[in-house]
């Protein structure tokens, strides 16, 4: 699937024409309400790569603007103070959940893309996921209690609780500030994945397209 990736190089598409096209296929769905797009089937406190892409409501720039260096020749992104929040709180995650470690990570105008690592090391799960399996009862009925309640140490309560400290500081900044409800992840899979998202991250500033 990420092998789609070049074709944002070959065909040069914009931000939000790859990302709809191939990752968030449901993401703008009927004027930003999203659906359900966590994979029902897995559970989401288990040791893997995640890539995750956060995006801001209607698309305001809230976090900044992106201009074009003529002397370098290359795209800038100038941080909002919201910008330097979002920024500075997501490198403060792993104090808050030990387990986590952070990967390749970018703020853009109007959304953030950033690799989550969860690494516990109690457990003796791969750090890549195998997706192959069809969905069991136990599945089944993870998904019922994470319907309830997100399960400690998820990715959701990750998640949840980086947008919720951003919206608190952001508000005092602007009260208008807003994310869409969800966040989107993709499952990384396997080694060659995992450096095609970094490297899309590394060069999301030198391939937007305002």
């Amino acid at each position: 699937m990420l092998t789609s990736l070049n074709i944002l190089h070959q065909y040069k598409y914009s931000e939000y024409q790859f990302l709809r096209k191939y990752y968030m296929p449901k993401l703008f769905k009927n004027k930003y309400r999203i659906d359900s797009i966590r994979a029902q089937w897995w559970d989401y406190s288990n040791n893997a790569n995640y890539f995750i892409t956060i995006v801001l409501k209607n698309r305001i720039h809230h976090f900044g603007e992106i201009f074009k260096n003529s002397k370098l020749e290359l795209n800038e992104m100038k941080l909002s103070e919201i910008g330097e929040k979002a920024y500075e709180f997501w490198y403060e995650i792993p104090q808050h959940f030990p387990f986590v470690k952070l990967d390749a990570f970018i703020v853009m105008p109007d959304h953030i893309h950033g690799i989550v690592i969860i690494d516990k090391p109690s457990t003796h799960q791969k750090h890549y996921a195998d997706l192959s399996k069809n969905p069991t009862t136990d599945h089944k009925i993870n998904r019922k209690m994470a319907a309830i309640s997100p399960k400690p140490g998820s990715l959701s309560v990750i998640i949840g609780s980086y947008k919720s400290v951003i919206t608190k500081n952001a508000r005092k900044i602007n009260p208008n500030f807003q994310w869409l409800p969800r966040f989107h992840d993709y499952i990384i899979r396997n080694e060659n994945e995992f450096f095609r998202i970094k490297k899309y991250i590394d060069n999301n500033i030198d391939n937007w397209k305002s």
